[in-house]
């Protein structure tokens, strides 16, 4: 089971922190006002940031620390620009929000300017310590067209997953062609990193993922997307998967630098995926986890009454007896009994009843033009 510190930002702009063991609920509960105290007054609210945690005490120890923190450093952790975050828990005084009491209580940050200055509100999250950057880091291994790139990017964003690095491209960084390729997935594409190496890129990473659908003659544990993404959301330190070049996949080498191997199911005859496909597989099992936006759900109407149905059912076999449907006259019963099975199959609500009704009408009384 996991737990999860989120923020949200209020209609008024400014920003609450709280813990969950259901994002999704508490973000329905908190969107319809059924929370009481801060954000109630202050809908409609957007859920802009939350990250998982394997227990309830440290989401609640990361929700106090996120807290104290101003509101510039609470907009560098939302863009991810983590060397901001350590660059404002380096001042020897941070803007400290105002609380209010409670274990869930919301910061209210509209009046950055002269706000109380706070002698210690703690060092903060820095990369890699307190606050789990569980979201894997996605590395491009000697990638050759910087449409795939573009395309990777794009399948990235929309599975919330921001953080490329890119392994000596073959065209060099930037690369023009990725750009229109990406189709709005600028700011993916404006943090990617460049490394020399696949060491160089996962220098930091405790968690390495190598895409592969051949063997290589490496051993190593061999999981699925979704396990992969389980796995990281539970561990600590950071996690990446490598992603190789488009014309040969991922070398020996490339393979031997991970701890796992990430594949899936797929065509013993024709296992062939391009790299932004790759990619679109494993951020969709990772954006699993995170609160993305969904379609709204629509609620169903409930099936029309009885008597609406025996009245649509009743009007439709009137006019096939008056147009001689019902032949020979012994079959009549049971061919009633299976028209009537078949209009009652589908769960007609009572505005479908009334549109089926006036359709027959139309039919038994066509209007003259």
């Amino acid at each position: 089971m996991s737990f999860f510190t989120y923020m949200l930002r209020c209609a008024d702009g400014s920003y609450y922190v709280g813990h969950t063991d259901n994002l999704e609920a508490r973000v329905g509960q908190h969107q319809h006002g059924e929370i009481e105290g801060y954000t109630q007054s202050r809908r409609p609210i957007e859920l802009i940031w939350s990250d998982s945690f394997p227990d309830r005490d440290q989401a609640f120890a990361v929700e106090q620390r996120l807290k104290g923190w101003s509101r510039a450093k609470k907009e560098a952790l939302i863009r991810g620009d983590w060397d901001a975050v350590r660059a404002l828990s380096r001042r020897g005084a941070i803007l400290r929000d105002e609380t209010s009491p409670g274990s869930a209580s919301p910061q209210d940050e509209r009046n950055q300017g002269n706000n109380a200055i706070s002698a210690h509100a703690g060092e903060g999250l820095s990369e890699g310590e307190g606050l789990s950057r569980s979201a894997p880091a996605i590395v491009l291994v000697r990638p050759q067209l910087g449409e795939n790139i573009g395309k990777a990017a794009r399948a990235m964003l929309n599975f919330g997953l921001t953080e490329m690095r890119l392994v000596a491209p073959r065209d060099g960084w930037p690369n023009p062609s990725a750009g229109p390729a990406a189709s709005g997935a600028d700011i993916v594409l404006e943090r990617a990193q460049v490394f020399e190496s696949v060491a160089d890129a996962v220098a930091d990473c405790q968690h390495i993922y190598a895409t592969t659908v051949r063997k290589r003659g490496v051993t190593k544990p061999v999981v699925t997307p979704e396990v992969a993404a389980q796995e990281m959301r539970a561990a600590r330190g950071r996690s990446a998967i490598l992603f190789g070049p488009e014309r040969s996949g991922l070398e020996t080498d490339d393979v031997a630098v991970a701890r796992k191997i990430l594949t899936v199911p797929i065509n013993p005859e024709f296992g062939s995926l391009n790299l932004a496909q790759a990619v679109i597989l494993v951020a969709y099992e990772w954006s699993k986890g995170e609160a993305l936006a969904s379609p709204p759900s629509v609620e169903i109407d409930p099936p029309a009454p009885q008597d609406e149905l025996d009245g649509m059912i009743g009007q439709l076999d009137a006019m096939l007896d008056k147009a001689g449907y019902f032949f020979p006259p012994d079959r009549a019963p049971s061919t009633r009994r299976t028209l009537r099975t078949l209009l009652t199959k589908p769960g007609w609500n009572s505005m479908e009843v009334r549109t089926l009704r006036g359709v027959l009408s139309s039919l038994a009384n066509p209007r003259q033009r």
